[in-house]
């Protein structure tokens, strides 16, 4: 019989079961009672720790976008578009093998409420992209209104892939030419520009 796990120990545990069932049966199986029956405790347990359901949710939306945020840290092209385009193909990639976890991120509600300051994660990633465009576009009066139209071009690949109706539309998965189209959309044709998202 082993001891009680210490209260960050047992925290971590049910946050880390929520990762593994938003990824394995999406946003709708993440009740505090099934969290607290898989990781092994009694429903009322996870109240200890995450006083709403919201809080629980943000604290699994937290690990996504730090595991988002580190495959961003990871590309290392220097030349800002060829680097827009690493990063599109990250998120695109994200959001087609994490797709419970990518929709459970971007919840208006769990980005509004603040909790775990998800703000302070997310908004560093935008931010990021915005700069990298204002240096892909020298010139732009607002960088951010692009990046920002940019990304909700992204959202809505990544989106319509994971409902299939980009395939039905196109007859196609293949988000390299998407994502090519959608560069040179928001920021101008480039010689050689294309992406991943496999």
């Amino acid at each position: 019989m082993t001891a009680d796990p210490p209260e960050t120990g047992l925290r971590d545990r049910l946050v880390r079961t929520g990762v593994e069932l938003v990824d394995a049966e999406g946003v709708q199986a993440l009740s505090l009672r099934e969290i607290a029956r898989r990781a092994g405790v009694s429903h009322g347990a996870p109240r200890r720790y995450f006083p709403t359901h919201l809080d629980l949710l943000s604290a699994i939306a937290h690990e996504g976008f730090r595991e988002l945020g580190a495959r961003v840290a990871a590309v290392t092209e220097d030349e800002p578009r060829a680097r827009i385009a690493a990063l599109a193909g990250v998120y695109l990639d994200f959001a087609h093998h994490r797709g419970g976890m990518y929709e459970l991120m971007f919840r208006h509600d769990l980005l509004e409420s603040g909790r775990l300051g998800l703000r302070d994660t997310s908004l560093p990633l935008f931010a990021h992209l915005a700069e990298l465009v204002a240096r892909a576009r020298p010139g732009l009066a607002d960088p951010a209104v692009v990046a920002g139209a940019l990304w909700a071009n992204l959202h809505g690949l990544a989106q319509l892939r994971r409902w299939g109706s980009l395939r039905l539309a196109t007859g196609t998965e293949d988000m390299t030419p998407m994502l090519a189209a959608t560069l040179d959309a928001h920021l101008g044709p480039g010689a050689g520009a294309s992406g991943g998202g496999r």
